[in-house]
């Protein structure tokens, strides 16, 4: 097992070779950096003073509950947003990409000026921007740096491997470099994912946190409440290997435009189960519950058993107790509205008016449109879905050789496929398509990744069949759903991928 590592009092690290941050195809990274630094003397007449990376992420299990506050699975991947940037005495911050279709962009810097951040138009430098806003604030900066950027990312969109925290990572950290105050990874995680929901998502904080704090080999096991805590944790051992492939769907969801609608609403949904859960069980008014936004249903979970002498007790066992427990409760609580609240029956149940209970989840920053809020079934996916996260972290780090390793994951990678089909609501059919598939051609466990609604899946497979696996997926589901995707398209949308570094700085010598 290994222990917890205080990694986010630490940097972003700067390297000066390719090997510190890939541990494979040097040569084809080593081209793309080379490309990017070619394209940018092309754009800007100068080389770039350093290259920022920042990895897309692939969650293998605990979907939609950091937000809840509970701990999730996730690794980074392979594919990554870099930025190669060169400080500017222009009080312009000067934004290019190297995918043509993504037209440049340029804003003031001036001191004084505000950035502003469109959402009614969904272009790629929203992201930026929101990165660089959320940074010039952390930092405190009243006179900012001018920044010339080019942009190359690898991170499929819209695809749910965080293309968009990707570059908001990398955003912050080249704001925060040009401008000489690099702040400590907690703290560039915070200004992250803060800086996100300017975009209009409010989003939980894995993506940020698994983008900047990943390390090779090995997972992350991500705690959020009553702090930032990470863990790597290893895959176990197993003849033949343990991997994971990633399989797009194709179908495009936009986390950003379909908010109100999809993930904003889902987060409402929580926000207000919550609360409504913490009525319930008698403990709304205690400082805890009562002086704390938002308030999520790990805060009422450990709130209800927080005179509960737990000394002694194994950590994974009190987990196991107490979301249980909460499953029950969530039924008692919310079991009279098997099909749905309606705003008024919750405001009812919180004794607020509908328009106050609106203020006190933040619609005015964050709207969302329902005739019915689920809140039994959002409860249910979010406490059994916590429950699976600790149980596939058991599973990893128990040494138990008696254990069928495969069998036991996939499984809990099945459940929560299924949890987020029949009670998040969150998955498409051609996920449930996907992933069925999948199962039938060698994998232990499938499931969407991501926020849902389309995107992409992860699967389970043992390394001596991702090849039979790849290929039947690519005769059974591509060719039935895109019949003229050629090689290279095809081997973007289903790769095998393997936890790969976080965040760092390439330094040219």
């Amino acid at each position: 097992m290994l222990a917890p590592v205080d990694s986010t009092l630490a940097t972003v690290p700067t390297f000066h070779a390719l090997s510190d941050i890939y541990t494979s195809d040097l040569l084809k990274h080593a081209a793309r950096f080379q490309l990017l630094t070619e394209a940018f003397i092309a754009t800007y007449g100068f080389k770039p003073s350093f290259i920022v990376r920042a990895p897309g992420r692939v969650n293998i299990i605990g979907e939609h509950i950091d937000y809840c506050g509970f701990p999730v699975f996730p690794m980074a991947i392979v594919p990554d947003s870099l930025i190669a940037v060169r400080a500017s005495r222009e009080r312009r911050i000067r934004l290019a990409n190297i995918n043509p279709k993504y037209p440049s962009r340029e804003f003031s810097c001036e001191p004084g000026s505000s950035v502003t951040i469109n959402n009614s138009t969904h272009d790629w430098t929203n992201y930026f921007k929101c990165g660089y806003k959320g940074a010039i604030e952390a930092i405190d900066c009243t006179n900012p740096q001018g920044m010339e950027c080019l942009m190359d990312g690898s991170v499929p969109s819209s695809a749910g491997l965080s293309s968009s925290s990707a570059i908001v990572c990398c955003a912050v950290l080249a704001t925060m470099k040009v401008n000489d105050r690099l702040l400590p990874k907690s703290d560039v995680v915070e200004t992250a994912v803060a800086s996100e929901r300017y975009i209009g998502t409010n989003g939980g904080g894995m993506d940020q946190t698994t983008s900047i704090m990943s390390q090779s080999q090995s997972a992350v096991f991500i705690e959020f409440d009553p702090e930032l805590k990470i863990t790597p944790v290893k895959f176990p051992s197993t003849d033949p290997q343990i991997t994971f492939v990633i399989a797009n769907t194709l179908v495009v969801s936009d986390k950003a435009v379909t908010a109100p609608v999809c993930y904003n609403l889902r987060v409402v949904e929580t926000r207000i189960g919550a609360l409504i859960l913490a009525k319930h069980l008698g403990i709304a008014n205690r400082a805890a519950c009562k002086d704390i936004d938002p308030l999520t249903f790990k805060v009422v979970m450990d709130e209800y058993f927080s005179t509960q002498d737990t000394a002694g007790s194994d950590d994974v066992q009190v987990w196991i107790d107490h979301l249980d427990a909460m499953l029950h409760a969530s039924i008692e609580a919310f079991g009279a509205h098997p099909d749905g609240y309606t705003r008024e029956q919750m405001a009812a149940a919180l004794d607020m008016t509908p328009d106050a209970l609106s203020a006190a989840v933040h619609e005015d920053r964050f709207p969302v449109r329902a005739q019915q809020f689920k809140l039994l079934q959002r409860a249910q996916h979010a406490f059994s879905e916590a429950l699976r996260v600790v149980k596939f972290r058991q599973i990893c780090e128990s040494g138990d050789t008696r254990i069928n390793y495969c069998s036991a994951l996939g499984d809990l990678m099945n459940c929560s496929q299924d949890s987020c089909r029949d009670l998040f609501e969150c998955s498409c059919p051609e996920i449930d398509e996907l992933c069925a598939l999948a199962r039938r051609s060698g994998s232990f466990g499938s499931r969407l990744t991501g926020a849902g609604w389309g995107g992409c899946t992860v699967h389970l497979v043992l390394k001596d069949k991702v090849g039979s696996f790849i290929t039947a997926i690519k005769r059974e589901f591509y060719a039935k759903h895109v019949p003229n995707m050629n090689d290279e398209a095809l081997s973007d949308a289903i790769f095998v991928t393997t936890p790969g570094n976080g965040a760092a700085f390439y330094m040219f010598d």
